[in-house]
């Protein structure tokens, strides 16, 4: 029987503890927290890897406070465009969803892609078409409408910037300065060895002309394989595409023989460094082992293991 282990992310960014009052930083805590506790019962109880990933990613979909799902930001436009991934470590199987609209929760649908479209990516009204004929739960607008999201995209929706996720009040004006990557994702071992990932975003507010991130592509912001490691990936998504992240540290450790802990560092904290990309990912390997491994001031994160660890952070430690 292997060592079962959940990792979780909730985004990376410029995350400082002068930015959240007690109050939200205990919210944040408390909904990685259930999350953490959604996938994990589903390992405890013999489950897969798969199934314990999405549980966790509905979870923090479902919670407004991040950028998946529920809590998605506005487009240019005045929408919500969602794109989510899953992978499937033991047969390399992966499904992935871009540019939806009104799906309760996107990363159930990127299960539903890889299992019965026989694709691997579907975007846009093609992928609600297909959501609409496998009976995925849909929500209305007002669902995916919070204040916060929609006074962020007031600020900046008449200018040509994009906002990464959220800024300080008295930063106004200078969106690009103070940013978190708004994704969510989760990464599982299970009892059988099985290893999964998945990665749901509501992507960028402001984010003009379909634009499509690393996270729902296979590779990039997502990637599992049983002889390696699962990742899923937050941060400027075009430097994550570029770098080709999640592969990447998995071929450091299939070709160069790497262990986990160093070819994340090699990735994130010089490859993507150098390239001038800034966010962080989540990773286990084939032994139960993790990392959570970031390049910017913090990253909302978890991790519960067989081995009685179960704990939840935000800061640079």
């Amino acid at each position: 029987m292997s060592k079962i282990t959940l990792a979780i992310h909730g985004g990376a960014g410029t995350i400082l503890k002068s930015m959240l009052t007690p109050e939200l930083e205990q919210k944040y805590n408390e909904g990685l927290q259930n999350a953490l506790n959604a996938g994990y019962s589903v390992l405890e109880n013999r489950g897969t890897s798969m199934d314990a990933v999405i549980a966790a990613i509905r979870s923090l979909e479902d919670n407004e406070l991040f950028n998946a799902g529920r809590g998605s930001v506005f487009t240019k436009k005045g929408i919500n465009e969602m794109d989510a991934a899953v992978m499937d470590g033991s047969n390399l199987n992966a499904g992935a969803v871009a540019g939806v609209r009104n799906i309760k929760n996107p990363i159930v649908l990127a299960k539903e892609i890889m299992e019965h479209s026989g694709h691997v990516i579907l975007s846009g009204n093609g992928a609600k078409e297909f959501a609409l004929s496998r009976g995925i739960e849909q929500a209305p607008d007002e669902y995916f409408y919070t204040k916060y999201r929609y006074d962020q995209w007031i600020e900046i929706r008449d200018s040509d910037y994009y906002q990464l996720d959220h800024m300080e009040d008295n930063l106004k004006g200078m969106p690009h300065e103070e940013k978190k990557f708004g994704t969510v994702g989760a990464v599982a071992l299970d009892i059988n060895g099985h290893m999964a990932a998945g990665t749901s975003t509501g992507g960028m507010t402001n984010k003009r002309y379909g634009r499509i991130g690393d996270s729902p592509i296979p590779g990039s912001g997502t990637y599992a394989n049983d002889a390696t490691c699962a990742i899923s990936c937050t941060g400027h998504g075009e430097y994550f595409l570029r770098a080709v992240v999640a592969y990447d540290v998995s071929c450091l450790m299939e070709y160069k023989g790497l262990s986990l802990k160093e070819a994340c560092h090699v990735v994130v904290k010089e490859k993507l460094v150098k390239l001038g990309g800034e966010g962080g990912l989540i990773a286990i390997d084939t032994k139960g082992n993790y990392e959570h491994c970031f390049n910017s001031e913090g990253m909302y994160r978890g991790i519960r293991t067989s081995d009685g660890e179960n704990n939840v952070a935000i800061y640079k430690d």
